[in-house]
């Protein structure tokens, strides 16, 4: 598929939450970046392409290839409502998006399901 009507179905993507729109948003990205170079991109062997020398969506997030600030992550990914309860008092936020990840990790998961949508888009040859 060409690169960039990839892009365009990505665009497309129905969303119905923040999550969502911040899965999206992660997905379109992570074509972007690597569309200098590919013009096209099919099923086989995109994981390689779109981790550009990551070895998982954990490395990816980790290694700064997406959001590196905290904020960033939670702004993309949380509601206002969400977000505030992640605030701390004093306006920073808390280290851990949740019980058992921390901002990162959690851009990661997104990562992952970002990935998991270009690939059913890839699959169908929309």
């Amino acid at each position: 598929m060409k690169t960039n009507d990839l892009l365009k179905a990505i665009e497309n993507l129905k969303t119905r939450s923040q999550w969502d729109k911040g899965v999206k948003d992660y997905a379109y990205e992570i074509v972007e970046y690597v569309l200098s170079d590919y013009a096209n991109i099919d099923a086989d062997g995109a994981k390689e392409i779109l981790l550009n020398g990551a070895d998982s969506w954990v490395q990816y997030s980790y290694g700064g290839l997406s959001l590196i600030y905290d904020k960033g992550i939670a702004e993309r990914l949380c509601t206002p409502s969400e977000l505030k309860k992640a605030t701390r008092k004093d306006g920073t936020l808390k280290d851990m998006a949740n019980s058992r990840e921390n901002w990162i990790e959690c851009q990661a998961r997104a990562l992952n399901q970002a990935y998991n949508k270009i690939m059913n888009i890839l699959r169908e040859g929309k």
